[in-house]
């Protein structure tokens, strides 16, 4: 890693020198809450949530079992299908798209989307006989996992009868309702979830490395890279490569340097997905915050405002490129961190760094970088609609008109973000429009900007979205369901699952007194999406 913090250097010295002083280092690794909180309610969920420092460690003692169960189930499949969301969806995600397939083994997938488009498409991709499911949830009560779990195994139970639960694989915390409920369907096997890891640290437990080993990655080396990672976090002093990073993340933020903007290549291009929750879930909080800013595309130093910490990850071959786009940020006073990798088996270390380094920037921060108070108001919210109440409860009025939307726009400030929250298929069509979009509003406004689909966002920006500084603005994009997907046992589908999540969301947002507007893409969605293009270009054009 090599940190070019201009101005901000001797502020991250003085930092480093106070983790110094209150021996960070010693009582992170002793599990010692107060470094963070001292209040009983606090201290007693961070000395539960510390498991991810040894994690490595003890999932190596079975990493070679693992293998040799998932090339026992790699002849019998042509897919494996994780069933999840956020923390228990995301490093299968990076995973799947960091790491080519390999021969002999089935295609790695993940299924983090209630639209009932994403359901088809998941559905369709094999029959049940050749796909393995993976059901993750550390709490076994998350609604997504759980109702995924029903549609598909009643789905492999019309097609394989009795024997469908053989196709299911469940990963979830000991005693929770789910693995309840993997008995009963008698799945094919369940992996424990470790009670002391909250979900966005637990890439590196089951919940990564068992979709990880099912896809033949070579999880042994993948974990060695963590454990070589987080001896070098074991030393107290500049030379480690996590306090490092997490002081300049803390004291960046603290001077308004407080957007995270992301460069990754090949062969990790999603990487900042999973940094993305694990930073803004931890941080986003008591006002406070650091934005992770995934997939904006670079651009010259004058679309920016000085807002911003830049982090680029790039392989050796890749770095010039890299150094191309950033070398003139960094003349034009922007701080920037690089990190070099070998290949995608570096995520190992790579996630165990920032895990790391985010929970020094939690001190630094003065919050307790291991709770998500403010996720459950947005699940209070579809709760509510799906036991019966009605959509409108939670949009006010003026919501549904989109001329609110100039309004939205006019409002963005220097220092504020734009966030387009978009509960709409997640394809690469609709992604790339979004970021048609995103472009053109950082490039007038000079903030930053995201992109998330609904319900994923929801488990990993939500917190900061909420919780952290009211600097965001929430562009949130809907459309209609063009065909429905009945949930067996359930008085409703995932249309209006993730109709009540939309509505949940934007009215979380609203009590909290968030520039929010909505925006229906009322039918065809490609077609909304170019009409949405062409009116914010119209908007800031006149505004010139």
């Amino acid at each position: 890693m090599k940190l070019e913090l201009g101005a901000a250097a001797e502020a991250h010295q003085e930092a480093l020198r106070g983790l110094a002083r209150d021996r960070a280092v010693e009582r992170i690794w002793a599990g010692d809450a107060s470094l963070w909180k001292d209040e009983p309610s606090h201290r007693k969920w961070i000395e539960n949530a510390l498991g991810w420092l040894t994690i490595a460690d003890r999932m190596a003692e079975g990493a070679g079992e693992l293998q040799q169960f998932a090339a026992s189930c790699a002849r019998e499949a042509d897919r494996v299908v994780v069933l999840g969301m956020g923390g228990s969806s995301l490093a299968p995600l990076v995973f799947a798209d960091s790491f080519s397939r390999r021969a002999g083994y089935p295609a790695l997938e993940v299924l983090d989307s209630t639209s009932p488009a994403a359901i088809l498409e998941t559905a369709r991709g094999a029959a049940p006989a050749r796909t393995l499911y993976v059901v993750s949830s550390k709490s076994g009560s998350t609604l997504e996992p759980n109702i995924f779990f029903d549609y598909f195994y009643e789905a492999a139970r019309a097609d394989l009868g009795d024997s469908a639960g053989q196709r299911f694989i469940v990963v979830t915390d000991p005693g929770s309702a789910l693995e309840n409920e993997a008995a009963r369907r008698r799945v094919r096997r369940v992996f424990p979830g470790d009670p002391a890891i909250g979900g966005r640290y637990s890439a590196l437990s089951n919940f990564g490395i068992v979709p990880a080993a099912l896809a033949g990655i070579d999880v042994v080396e993948l974990l060695r890279r963590a454990r070589a990672m987080a001896q070098s976090c074991l030393t107290a002093g500049p030379d480690n490569p996590g306090l490092v990073l997490g002081a300049a993340m803390g004291v960046l933020a603290l001077s308004g340097r407080d957007k995270l903007t992301f460069d990754v290549g090949t062969p990790i291009p999603r990487f900042g997905m999973w940094i993305e929750q694990l930073v803004a879930e931890s941080t986003g909080k008591e006002g406070k915050g650091i934005l992770p800013v995934e997939g904006e595309t670079p651009g010259p130093p004058d679309v920016y405002g000085n807002d911003r910490f830049f982090a680029s990850i790039a392989t050796e071959d890749r770095e010039m490129e890299h150094d191309a786009r950033l070398g003139p940020l960094a003349a034009a006073g922007h701080p920037i961190a690089r990190f070099q990798i070998q290949d995608a088996l570096d995520l190992g270390a790579e996630m165990f760094r920032w895990e790391f380094a985010t929970a020094v920037a939690g001190k630094i921060l003065g919050i307790n970088p291991f709770d998500q108070p403010n996720v459950q108001e947005a699940k209070d919210g579809t709760n509510a609609i799906l036991d019966g109440g009605e959509m409108s409860d939670a949009l006010p009025a003026d919501q549904r008109d989109p001329a609110a939307l100039e309004e939205l726009l006019g409002s963005i400030r220097p220092g504020d973000y734009f966030a387009i929250m978009a509960y709409i298929p997640s394809t690469a069509e609709n992604e790339a429009a979004l970021n048609r979009l995103r472009l053109r509003v950082r490039d007038a406004r000079h903030v930053a900007t995201t992109v998330g689909f609904g319900p994923r966002f929801l488990h990993s920006t939500g917190q900061l979205h909420k919780g952290g500084a009211p600097s965001g603005v929430f562009l949130q994009l809907t459309s209609t369901p063009g065909e429905d997907v009945e949930i067996p046992g359930r008085p409703w589908g995932f249309g209006r699952v993730i109709e009540a999540q939309a509505a949940g969301d934007l009215g979380a947002l609203k009590k909290r007194g968030r520039r929010a507007v909505r925006f229906s893409l009322d039918g065809d969605v490609a077609s909304g999406l170019t009409e949405l293009g062409a009116r914010v270009n119209e908007i800031l054009n006149r505004e010139k």
